[in-house]
């Protein structure tokens, strides 16, 4: 294989390693983070978020995290980041409210 037809397998791996913008947006009587925009790996799943949401915030470990997508709909734990990005992004960024309390969806 020639230099020139292994560059855009490089670009197409260099670019699935991107790091994906989401912004935090704080819903009903949560906490604010004041940074409310953050770049993760885009292979982090949902309750990745969700635990470092609760972390940040220093909450009970009682107290549960709950994120919607767009204020419409709330993701599987499980669920990538990639994909949430792929669906639901604008702008370049994923937006994503949290909350702790279940408020849509």
């Amino acid at each position: 294989m020639t230099e020139t037809e292994s560059e855009p397998v490089s670009l197409v791996a260099e670019k699935e390693n991107t790091k994906i913008c989401i912004l935090l947006n704080a819903t009903g009587n949560v906490p604010i983070i004041k940074k409310r925009t953050w770049t993760v790996d885009p292979y982090k799943t949902v309750s990745w978020i969700q635990k470092f949401i609760h972390k940040y915030l220093k909450l009970d470990a009682s107290e549960q995290i709950f994120l919607y997508v767009n204020q419409t709909f709330a993701p599987p734990p499980d669920q990538i980041i990639k994909n949430l990005y792929d669906c639901h992004g604008t702008n370049g960024k994923l937006v994503l409210y949290y909350c702790k309390n279940q408020a849509w969806g």
